[in-house]
């Protein structure tokens, strides 16, 4: 894909909530210091569940802290983590949509793998479990998918393209990108862009369960030990815009977002191909205009599985050739968790501190890693080093691939 005529995007404006905590600053302190949010699984049936441990939003998230109760009402906890995230990636970005033409021209593209599964799982108890003869009146606007988009869309008056994205575990990076490339190609200057999920009900989890993927110990990406992955939960908003629009408003640029990949691997629903991934990070490279030995950085998908683990790093190294032994791999879900549509979005904020700190987040919880997974993991203790350019790995169910890759700040 070609970037000549295309417009630049850059970074304005980002916001998290996530086990980490509140905020996107909290969440990136806590990857700096190698320290995994993982424990307990806080949850009414928790006692009947195999899987007893996650990575949740802290207690302390109060949803009306900065929502109306006209609003709160009418939000599933994927929207609650949506609204709050946003607020903050709008803040940092200085934005006043309110000001001639830009809330026309912004678009919202928002990626969930689950959506509104805390109020699916409460009306599915009320009407089959309690035998209740009606649902709450608002579960409709709370389950859609694009619930979190549009209510994004509402609290700021943005009247550009708004619409969800669903592709499992790739939707946050497959947002992203679908917001990029509307700005590139003029349909809007700015966008409100990212994921969010909110997946740890007693009907999820017992799904998870059952296709024998999920860690009972901990996330070990990598590692010789690692026994699957575990589920998370959070969000992650981002304020993209073209290069012209932040620079004539003087706004702060985090970083630019300078190319994408997408591609399908057309074989299993679930097995991961190698063949696959190394096109979508080879696609990024390419519309990035980097050759592999430009990147120092790569954000991996890493969930912990078997599978995927050693598929990623042979995909690594289809892709970076030689470059791949000089590469910092990390894995970041080793600390906040798989939130399934929002990994991708809580991933991005790693890089984003990466390129702008100097310092690649670590792998924590690896011991020893596996022969089969044969590159720098960054184990355990974070690595202060020049970033000059990086890319967040997102890899779905369904086979789909979604590369970012990012620049430091121009």
């Amino acid at each position: 894909m070609s970037t000549v005529s295309m417009r630049r995007v850059v970074v304005t404006g980002m916001g998290a909530i996530s086990p980490l905590g509140v905020g996107a600053e909290a969440l990136w302190q806590g990857l700096r210091e190698g320290r995994s949010a993982i424990g307990p699984l806080q949850h009414p049936d928790a006692g009947r569940l195999r899987v007893k441990i996650a990575a949740q939003v802290p207690a302390s998230f109060d949803p009306t802290a900065n929502i109306d109760e006209r609003t709160l009402i009418m939000l599933d906890r994927t929207s609650e983590f949506a609204l709050h995230a946003a607020r903050e990636a709008v803040t940092q970005s200085g934005l006043d949509f309110s000001q001639g033409q830009t809330g026309a021209r912004t678009a919202v593209v928002v990626g969930t793998g689950v959506g509104g599964e805390t109020t699916q799982d409460e009306q599915s108890k009320r009407l089959y479990g309690e035998n209740s003869q009606r649902a709450h009146p608002l579960s409709i606007v709370r389950v859609m998918t694009n619930a979190s988009a549009s209510q994004i869309s509402i609290a700021y008056g943005l009247r550009g393209p708004t619409f969800a994205v669903a592709s499992a575990c790739a939707s946050a990076n497959h947002a992203i990108i679908q917001a990029a490339q509307m700005i590139r190609y003029g349909l809007a200057d700015v966008a409100v862009t990212g994921g969010t999920e909110a997946c740890l009900t007693y009907g999820a989890l017992r799904a998870w369960e059952a296709m024998r993927v999920l860690a009972d110990d901990t996330c070990r990406p990598f590692s010789i030990n690692r026994r699957g992955l575990v589920l998370g939960e959070g969000a992650g908003i981002f304020v993209l815009e073209s290069m012209e629009h932040a620079q004539a408003r003087g706004a702060v640029i985090l970083a630019e977002l300078a190319g994408v990949g997408m591609t399908a691997d057309a074989t299993d629903i679930v097995m991961p191909s190698a063949n696959g991934s190394s096109a979508a990070m080879s696609q990024a490279l390419a519309d990035a205009g980097l050759a592999p030995q430009d990147v120092d950085y790569i954000n991996a998908h890493g969930t912990g599985t078997l599978a995927n683990d050693v598929t990623e790093s042979r995909a690594i190294r289809l892709a970076f050739g030689a470059h791949a032994d000089r590469l910092a791999v990390s894995s970041t879900k080793s600390m906040h968790g798989h939130a399934l549509g929002a990994s991708g979005a809580l991933e991005l904020v790693a890089v984003v501190g990466a390129l702008r700190d100097s310092v690649v987040p670590p792998t924590a919880n690896l011991d020893q890693a596996d022969p089969a997974c044969d590159l720098d993991y960054v184990p355990n203790i974070a690595r202060e080093m020049p970033v000059r350019a990086a890319l967040s790995n997102s890899f779905a169910f369904g086979g789909l691939n979604a590369v970012l890759a990012l620049k430091r700040a121009p």
